[in-house]
């Protein structure tokens, strides 16, 4: 099968069980933002440490097993976030499927569940307990991976706010926005875990002196 098909050369495109709609049409620019949400996801997971070579996730790699693999991690850390991003880039492709599909659509779909957003909630809670409260705002930085999950919940809060402007003009599963709400609240807190966890400072906000 072809990659192109040259049928959206007018500008046109079709959506999942309905019709054709201009490409720059709200509901394109929604899962298409949750596309490239989903794009940043994945250079979060490109960023984690990880070994040069092999399997082997010491601290104390020299030589040609060096690089990444010199962070101060562990094994069970770049695995339970490699895993959580891999679903969370997964889920992200369903929620695109159901805003791609209009709610009186000839087709039948499955709905993006409350579930997903109940999950994001108890993992939320899970990565908070290790941390520090926080005192002041913080910047995107640390860990390269940090500020990566930071540039996603960016998107992800974007994501929001199309997915908001087409539910003001056409029908959607509600549970979309408020999936979409939880999982910038989890990248925020997937961020301060990661530097936690690979011992970077958190960059600090410090007003500028206006002078």
């Amino acid at each position: 099968m072809k990659i192109y098909t040259r049928t959206g050369d007018t500008g046109m495109t079709g959506l999942f069980g309905g019709p054709r709609v201009s490409k720059d049409h709200i509901r394109i620019e929604a899962y298409g933002t949750v596309d490239e949400l989903n794009s940043v996801l994945g250079i979060v997971r490109c960023n984690l440490p990880r070994p040069a070579k092999g399997d082997y996730f010491g601290s104390q790699v020299t030589g040609e097993g060096a690089g990444f693999a010199s962070e101060p991690t562990t094994p069970s850390t770049t695995q339970i976030l490699d895993k959580w991003l891999d679903r969370l880039q997964s889920e992200c492709f369903d929620l695109g499927a159901d805003l791609a599909t209009p709610l009186d659509a000839k087709v039948q779909i499955q709905r993006f569940p409350q579930a997903a957003v109940d999950r994001l909630e108890d993992e939320i809670d899970a990565f908070d307990a290790d941390l520090e409260p926080l005192t002041s705002f913080i910047l995107p930085g640390g860990h390269v991976a940090a500020a990566a999950l930071h540039q996603a919940r960016t998107v992800c809060r974007r994501a929001e706010r199309r997915v908001i402007s087409l539910s003001g003009v056409d029908g959607i599963n509600p549970i979309c926005i408020v999936y979409l709400n939880r999982l910038s609240d989890a990248l925020f807190t997937a961020s301060r875990w990661v530097n936690h966890e690979f011992g970077f400072s958190e960059p600090k906000w410090k007003a500028t002196d206006p002078s």
